[in-house]
């Protein structure tokens, strides 16, 4: 049902735009991820729920963390900057029908997962375990978005994932 009410909502904009003149924009995102979201709690995307998890492997002085699913998933991430970019540069645009916002930067959750090890400095393993781990592969294309704005994000995954990392421990370190 998830897909089928992102499609009716589009359709509805469409026909109210066509049947009304209402200006409409339909921008589908990707993944988007950084400083000031959502990082605890069980609600938490993939990029804070595993940043999270090394931050408190590194203080509780663990040396595993939990991976959902087999890690064989990919996804592509975008950083919240880029996104407001691109969103503010749609919505100025005369393009109407829906676009892709997002990033072609795609990644195995568990390259994911090494990539956050990294940034934190601290020698963790993750574990596969069973739990949700949605499509097997999900990535941004980006073809129309690039040929009717020109845009194409700015920020590397692992900078923006490193920006984030450090955010959320800051957030850790006053609990």
């Amino acid at each position: 049902g998830y897909g089928w009410e992102k499609l009716f909502s589009e359709r509805m904009c469409r026909h109210f735009m066509e049947d009304y003149g209402l200006e409409v924009r339909v921008a589908r995102y990707h993944n988007i991820y950084g400083p000031y979201g959502t990082y605890d709690g069980g609600r938490e995307k993939a990029p804070a729920a595993l940043c999270r998890k090394v931050i408190q492997a590194k203080k509780e002085n663990k040396n595993e963390i939990d991976v959902w699913g087999d890690g064989k998933q990919t996804r592509s991430f975008l950083f919240i900057e880029d996104c407001l970019d691109a969103t503010l540069q749609f919505f100025n645009s005369d393009h109407h029908g829906p676009i892709n916002i997002g990033s072609e930067e795609m990644v195995s959750i568990n390259q994911f997962a090494k990539m956050i090890i990294e940034i934190s400095g601290k020698d963790v393993n993750y574990k596969n375990i069973d739990g949700p781990v949605g499509v097997n592969g999900r990535n941004s294309d980006n073809k129309l978005l690039q040929a009717k704005l020109g845009w194409q994000p700015s920020m590397t995954l692992m900078n923006g994932l490193y920006k984030t990392y450090k955010w959320i421990e800051e957030q850790n370190a006053k609990q």
